[in-house]
C-alpha cells in the first residue's frame, strides 16, 4: 500500500475493498467511577473495518481521534498526538510482556490545534487505528439491559458466544458468557499485575468482553510493586490504585452479570462470577513466574512463590523491572536482602524456561516504561519534531518481548 493510499483509509478512513461500506459508532452505557452514565458510546472513534486472520479469528480496525459521532456530546471527537503516542508505548510494552491487548496499527498526525485542560495547548492532534480482535463493551449489555430489551440481550449474548467464544447458543448462554467473560478478564487482571501496569480507568465502558485490554489515557507502570500507586490525577480515591486492579476488574463482571439477570435464573450466573478470585489469582501467579522465566510446576506451588515474590517486593521497595531482570531463570543476585530469603528457598525447586544466556537483552540493562522516559521521549517530538527516541524505544521494547516470549 502506498503512503497515500494508507492516508486515504487510515486517515480518511475511505472503505477498504471487501469490508464495512460505512464506519459504525457503537452506542453503550457504563459506570464510571461506579456512576452510571446512559449518555456514552463512541465520542471520538468508530469500527472502521473488519477482516479475519489465518485462524479465523475477527479483527477489527478501530479508531481513536476520527472526530465527532453521534454520540460525541460537547467533545470535539480528536486525539492529541500525544496520546496518540502514548498509546503506542502503552501498547507495545503490554504486547512484550504477555498482556493481551489492542496494538497501535497506524497512527498519523492530522494538523489541527487542540485545546486540552491536562495538555499545554495549543496541541498537535493525530488520528490512531488500533487493532483487537473485538469492540463489545460490558456497556453494551447494560445498554440493553436499562432498555428493558431481553431479545436485544439474548442476540447480542449468542453473537459473542458464537463469534469469540466459539460456543453455540442454548438456555444456558448467559452463564456460559458470563463464566468467559469472568476468565478472560481475571486473565487481564492477572497479567496487569505482573507486568506492573496501571490502566488508570477500568469503567465497566473500558472493559472488553474479549478480555483484552485498550483504550489507553491516564496508564502508568508502577516504578515499585506499590499497592497505592495510580495512574489518573482524578482518581483521588484510589478506586483504580495497582493493587485494587482485579476488585475494580470484578465489580464491572458484576454489571454484565446484573445485565444478564434479565435472561438468566441468578444461580448460575453467581457459580460464575465465584470463579474470578480463582481465576485471577491463579492468572497473576503465572504472569509473575513467566517473567521470571520459569517453569510453572502446580498451581499450589506456583501462588505460593508469586505471593512471597509480591511480599518481599513490596517490603523491599526493590524496582520491578530491575528485579525481574535480574531473577530471570532463576537466579536472585546476593545484593537483594532478607526480605527475599522466601523467594530464594522456593526457587530452588524451580527451573528456567528459558537459557538466559542465549539472548543478549540479558546482557544490557530492563527495559522499562516509567512517566519519565514517556515524557521524554514526548518532548523529542514537541520540541524537536525528533522521532528517534520513540523508534528506538519501541525496538527495544520489541527485543526485551522477543527475550522473554
Amino acid at each position: 500500500m502506498s503512503d497515500a493510499e494508507w492516508i486515504a483509509h487510515f486517515g480518511r478512513f475511505e472503505p477498504l475493498p471487501g469490508s464495512l461500506p460505512q464506519p459504525l459508532a457503537l452506542r453503550y452505557h457504563g459506570h464510571q467511577f461506579r456512576v452510571y452514565n446512559p449518555e456514552i458510546g463512541d465520542g471520538r472513534g468508530f469500527l472502521f473495518a473488519q477482516m479475519t486472520d489465518d485462524r479465523g479469528r475477527l479483527m477489527d480496525f478501530g479508531t481513536k481521534g476520527s472526530g465527532q459521532t453521534p454520540y460525541s456530546r460537547f467533545g470535539d471527537g480528536r486525539l492529541t498526538l500525544k496520546g496518540g503516542v502514548r498509546e503506542i508505548l502503552a501498547t507495545e510494552m503490554l504486547e512484550a510482556l504477555g498482556v493481551e491487548t489492542s496494538r497501535s496499527f497506524s497512527l498519523i498526525e492530522t494538523g489541527e490545534a487542540l485545546h486540552r485542560g491536562d495538555e499545554p495547548s495549543p496541541t498537535r492532534s493525530s488520528v490512531l487505528v488500533r487493532l483487537s480482535h473485538g469492540h463489545i463493551r460490558i456497556g453494551a449489555f447494560q445498554r440493553l439491559a436499562a432498555f428493558q430489551d431481553l431479545e436485544g440481550l439474548r442476540t447480542l449474548t449468542a453473537y459473542v458466544l458464537q463469534r469469540y467464544f466459539g460456543e453455540g447458543d442454548g438456555p444456558d448462554a448467559p452463564a456460559r458468557l458470563l463464566a468467559g467473560v469472568v476468565a478472560r478478564t481475571a486473565r487481564m487482571a492477572g497479567r496487569f499485575m505482573g507486568a506492573g501496569f496501571v490502566h488508570g480507568v477500568l469503567n465497566s465502558d473500558n472493559i472488553n468482553v474479549t478480555g483484552e485490554s485498550f483504550d489507553y489515557g491516564p496508564w502508568r507502570f508502577t516504578p515499585s510493586w506499590a499497592p497505592h500507586f495510580v495512574a489518573a490525577y482524578f482518581d483521588q480515591t484510589g478506586l483504580y490504585a495497582f493493587g485494587r486492579q482485579a476488585e475494580a476488574i470484578y465489580w464491572d463482571a458484576m454489571q454484565l452479570a446484573i445485565s444478564l439477570r434479565l435472561i438468566a435464573e441468578e444461580a448460575p450466573l453467581i457459580d460464575a462470577l465465584e470463579g474470578f478470585a480463582d481465576a485471577f489469582h491463579r492468572e497473576q501467579a503465572q504472569a509473575i513466574l513467566w517473567r521470571m522465566g520459569l517453569a510453572p510446576r502446580d498451581e499450589a506451588n506456583d501462588r505460593a512463590l508469586a505471593g512471597a515474590v509480591e511480599r518481599a517486593l513490596q517490603q523491599s521497595g526493590a524496582p520491578l523491572d530491575s528485579f525481574y531482570f535480574d531473577v530471570f531463570g532463576g537466579q536472585l543476585p546476593d545484593r537483594y536482602g532478607p526480605e527475599f530469603d522466601p523467594v530464594r528457598g522456593l526457587l530452588a525447586t524451580y527451573r528456567a524456561r528459558k537459557d538466559r544466556s542465549a539472548n543478549p537483552y540479558w546482557r544490557g540493562a530492563p527495559q522499562s516504561m516509567l512517566i519519565d522516559e514517556v515524557e521524554s521521549i514526548w518532548s523529542a517530538i514537541a520540541d524537536r519534531d525528533d522521532w528517534g527516541p520513540l523508534h528506538a524505544k519501541v525496538a527495544a521494547i520489541r527485543a526485551m518481548g522477543q527475550a522473554l516470549a
